[in-house]
């Protein structure tokens, strides 16, 4: 079961505690910068990580202003839709609610918050020069979500070169035999993410896996593909143009 720290208790808690109860995960932002972006992508995290367990999740989205370019944002870092959450929250009843906020923000309503340490470096506008925004959303799952992160000069072309390399060993792996998992991994994967949403984690034994010359390339693939689910990195997207 996915646990978080809520921000309002200091106290560790169910995410979803009637499991496959719909939850409404609500984001609030205050307007368009880089903290609101990675608000965004933590509640992207969240939705994936409840709806891997079996919850039906709904997003929902408060912003300040620039909620349209907050929208267009997400949409291009690959995080999923939200529907408005001034106009559709207080007509849910009593459905179960997570708040993803900034650290320090007060959210209304009940329920568990999932506090995000601000971001800082380029401007939110640098998503409109990336030939990859996948880079942008690596180089944040790379730091943990209490830990303010400054993006310095070349941080995000240093996500992306990564991230070109690892696409580039799925493509390789995925002409091999198709194999399972290995069971280890899939519950140290699990246990990153169930484990207050431990995205750095996920990304470490994913690396770890991938380096191990025991598990075949087949087994590597799969995994990577497994863990794409959470992250969303399009890691198979060179699946078939491999040399």
């Amino acid at each position: 079961m996915l646990r978080i720290l809520d921000a309002t208790t200091g106290e560790t808690v169910p995410a979803a505690p009637a499991r496959r109860a719909l939850t409404r995960v609500e984001a609030h932002v205050r307007g368009y910068d880089l903290t609101a972006l990675r608000v965004l992508l933590t509640t992207d995290l969240l939705l994936r990580a409840l709806e891997i367990g079996g919850t039906p999740v709904l997003p929902l989205l408060t912003a300040g202003h620039r909620q349209a370019e907050l929208h267009a944002a997400g949409t291009t870092l690959g995080i999923r839709p939200f529907e408005d959450g001034r106009d559709l929250a207080s007509g849910l009843g009593e459905a179960q609610v997570v708040h993803v906020a900034a650290e320090g923000a007060t959210v209304p309503g009940t329920g568990p918050t999932l506090a995000v340490a601000p971001a800082s470096g380029p401007d939110a506008a640098v998503l409109n020069g990336l030939a990859d925004p996948a880079a942008l959303r690596l180089a944040l799952l790379d730091a943990p979500r209490g830990t303010a992160v400054h993006l310095g000069a070349g941080a995000v072309d240093a996500a992306g070169r990564s991230l070109a390399r690892l696409r580039q060993d799925v493509a390789r792996w995925a002409r091999s035999p198709s194999r399972p998992v290995p069971e280890t991994v899939r519950g140290r994967l699990r246990d990153a993410w169930e484990d207050d949403l431990d995205v750095p984690g996920v990304l470490g034994v994913l690396r770890w896996a991938v380096d191990r010359p025991e598990i075949p390339d087949g087994a590597r693939f799969e995994t990577c593909a497994h863990a794409d689910r959470l992250l969303a990195l399009d890691l198979t997207r060179d699946v078939g143009s491999a040399p």
